[in-house]
């Protein structure tokens, strides 16, 4: 199992778990925004990107498929399921697309923490417009 996530191995000696979970988060980061770019490339298979853009939109999203709130097991689908789609995602990219996007992903975050109010902007709208859509079924039940 560690092979398909070698980022997760804690080095030998190192005593300081802060820095190292840290560490860790700034690199899946990496290799969602890497793994996002493959997915816009032209060189990728459809069938990747779809899966690809799917990954991202949940790593993305601020709804979890199990609510965090939930002591322990909130945490699972964090912890477990968005690492394990990352690993097939990665495996399913070409290995060329995914070292160029790779570099373009760490080029990125070196300039600080990007910020982008259209992106919230859309989450935001989808969502609203998801809960208004239930409302109005619900609603349209009732009557």
């Amino acid at each position: 199992m560690l092979r398909l996530f070698p980022w997760i191995v804690m080095q030998k000696g190192s005593t300081n778990l802060h820095a190292w979970l840290v560490e860790r988060a700034r690199e899946l980061k990496t290799q969602v925004l890497g793994l996002y770019l493959a997915a816009r490339d032209s060189r990728t298979p459809w069938h990747v990107r779809l899966l690809v853009l799917l990954i991202v939109a949940y790593a993305l999203s601020p709804v979890d498929l199990i609510p965090d709130f939930i002591p322990v097991v909130g945490y699972l689908d964090d912890l477990i399921l968005l690492p394990l789609l990352i690993a097939v995602a990665v495996r399913a990219t070409p290995e060329h697309v995914l070292r160029d996007c790779r570099a373009r992903a760490e080029a990125h975050f070196a300039g600080g923490r990007p910020v982008s109010y259209i992106a919230g902007i859309a989450v935001v709208v989808c969502w609203t417009a998801l809960a208004g859509a239930v409302i109005w079924v619900l609603l349209a039940r009732a009557t």
